[in-house]
């Protein structure tokens, strides 16, 4: 059983609650979406076949027990919750970062499922599978990618419906870099008194411009 691999790389973990960590990160090739912003457009083709087995042994030789499943969309490719759980059985820790647009249900509970809310200015905020939302656990996290005041309040608006079982310190709002200043953001949710976090994508501070994981 095989995946389509776009890229391998060890770096620091920048778009979760685990932000800071030395992480390794397995991108997997294939997209349902096209957001406006993304930063990830040669991971929509490009990549190639790896065995899973050959995959994990090749992961578990780097030294690292943080592992994200990110793409792309990591669950166009059905074969995805397999590896997953092949990685938790080996004692990684599994994030999956996925778009929302798809079910969650069949991941393994063990895995912390990042889920990454559309907002309009994405373009495919119509494509949000919100009945994830309540099929969540609490060690998993919601974020929403912010470029404008009506993302802002799209966020708002989907971050009520979430259980209320569930953490809010585990929701992250996170502005996207030269769109939207870190400020207002900042601000909206003071004002608001929102119980959000607010979040920062670490990687673009520290590697400005850097397309590519590797």
């Amino acid at each position: 059983m095989s995946l389509l691999i776009n890229e391998i790389f060890y770096s620091l973990q920048g778009e979760s609650l685990y932000n800071g960590l030395p992480c390794i990160f397995i991108r997997l090739t294939g997209c349902n979406l096209r957001c406006t912003y993304c930063d990830t457009q040669y991971a929509y083709s490009e990549g190639s076949k790896i065995e899973i087995e050959k995959l994990v042994n090749k992961i578990s030789g780097i030294g690292c027990s943080l592992v994200e499943i990110t793409g792309g969309e990591p669950l166009v490719q059905e074969e995805t919750p397999v590896l997953i759980k092949k990685l938790l059985d080996d004692k990684f820790t599994v994030l999956l970062e996925t778009n929302g647009s798809i079910d969650i249900s069949n991941i393994d509970k063990r895995c912390v499922r990042i889920l990454d809310i559309k907002c309009p200015s994405s373009g495919e905020s119509e494509k949000n599978n919100l009945n994830n939302l309540n099929k969540l656990n609490k060690k998993d996290q919601v974020k929403f990618v912010i470029g404008s005041r009506n993302d802002y309040e799209f966020a708002k608006k989907i971050a009520k419906q979430i259980p209320e079982s569930f953490f809010r310190e585990n929701i992250l709002f996170s502005p996207i870099i030269n769109k939207l200043k870190l400020s207002d953001l900042a601000q909206w949710i003071l004002k608001d008194n929102l119980t959000v976090r607010f979040h920062l994508q670490l990687h673009k501070i520290i590697w400005p411009g850097k397309i590519r994981g590797v």
